[in-house]
């Protein structure tokens, strides 16, 4: 799974950005900013999942040029529990609150997603963001 984001020049800085991830970060050269967002992105990995990351962990990510990057991780799972718990985070809603958007009762099937313990299908995946963060246009991509 590819998640995709952005990079610009503004100014002196080259600025990054994946939306699915609500990362960003900055470089002074363009090789600085993708070295930027690898290691942040591995490092929130670090932060939500450290009880749950084996030492294999790793984050890459793509250049395509122009302003288009991919960032992918060799855990699949992991990466879109991070994602799922980033735009909840940024949505400002609790684990119930998206659990009742998907029309459960139980708080602890969704934390599962969030936790990285289930494997996410495209469209489930879809169906989760949705209800972490009702509030977000979807514009976030996958490749």
């Amino acid at each position: 799974m590819e998640m995709e984001g952005k990079i610009w020049k503004a100014g002196k800085f080259w600025l990054i950005e994946v939306p699915a991830l609500d990362a960003m970060t900055q470089g002074g050269t363009r090789k600085e900013a993708l070295s930027m967002i690898e290691d942040l992105v591995f490092e929130m990995a670090q932060s939500y999942f450290k009880d749950d990351l084996e030492g294999n962990f790793a984050v890459t990510v793509i250049d395509y040029k122009k302003d288009i990057i991919g960032v992918i991780a060799n855990d699949n799972k992991l990466l879109l529990a991070l994602s799922l718990r980033r735009q909840r985070e940024k949505s400002g809603s609790t684990v119930r609150e998206v659990s009742e958007r998907l029309g459960s009762k139980s708080p602890n099937a969704y934390a599962q997603y969030e936790k990285g313990k289930i494997g996410i299908s495209l469209d489930k995946y879809e169906q989760l963001l949705k209800a972490a963060n009702p509030f977000e246009p979807r514009h976030l991509k996958l490749a």
